[in-house]
């Protein structure tokens, strides 16, 4: 929650060369190998596949689709790593005895503030910030059924609280900017959406998927080997 914002300061005001603003990706994997090292032995490649498949979103996101562009029209290298980062917080945070104990209460103060911010997307802050968020309300039903019936409710509790402070940072120091309509679907969007939280929903989803794919690997080529004579 520390790290984030300096990071993001030093690429927007500091280190603002695309050579400067690729050293930053040094210390956060550094501190992403760091941190990860506090998570289960089980657990401690998902952030690093975290990296990997958050790679392929960004690139997706920001170049294909073009829904945001970061300052310099490329992917920051920090920024996979960044990803895995929240995964750590995330997984951290919904690990300690406060959360384990209050997981819908975690869960629906998430779904209420995030509905709180979307309604304002699009009553009061188009006063403020000159948008319209209905991209925010798009994303808001997904957000809302891994909050209040997925097996990792108190998992993205947590990631709406690291994403939220990251969006926010980031897209007011201008290291990334939302579109103010959507491509290919000409939705309103505010900057940033507001209930973006579950766009990590998808990267997380897809990124599980991933890792049980992996697993499965040797239980098929156990099962594809002829018996012993």
């Amino acid at each position: 929650m520390a790290y984030a914002p300096l990071m993001l300061f030093l690429d927007a005001r500091v280190l603002t060369g695309w050579a400067a603003q690729s050293l930053l990706a040094i210390p956060t994997a550094l501190i992403l190998w760091w941190c990860s090292k506090t998570l289960p032995s089980q657990e401690r490649a998902l952030p690093w596949l975290c990296v990997v498949v958050s790679t392929g979103f960004e690139i997706l996101g920001s170049l294909v689709w073009k829904g945001y562009h970061y300052r310099l029209g490329n992917v920051p290298l920090f920024v996979p790593f960044g990803h895995g980062l929240i995964y750590v917080f995330g997984a951290t945070l919904a690990a300690t005895p406060f959360v384990r104990k209050n997981v819908d209460l975690c869960a629906r103060t998430a779904l209420a503030l995030a509905l709180l911010w979307a309604v304002l997307g699009i009553t009061a802050l188009p006063h403020v910030t000159s948008r319209v968020d209905v991209h925010g309300l798009v994303w808001l039903p997904l957000f809302a059924a891994v909050l209040l019936s997925g097996p990792r409710r108190a998992f993205f509790a947590a990631l709406f609280l690291a994403t939220s402070e990251v969006e926010i940072f980031g897209t007011w120091f201008g290291n990334w900017l939302w579109a103010p309509m959507t491509p290919w679907f000409h939705v309103p969007s505010g900057n940033p959406p507001s209930a973006i939280a579950a766009g990590y929903a998808v990267i997380d989803g897809s990124m599980l998927y991933v890792s049980s794919l992996f697993r499965s690997v040797p239980r098929l080529w156990t099962l594809s080997r002829p018996p012993d004579r």
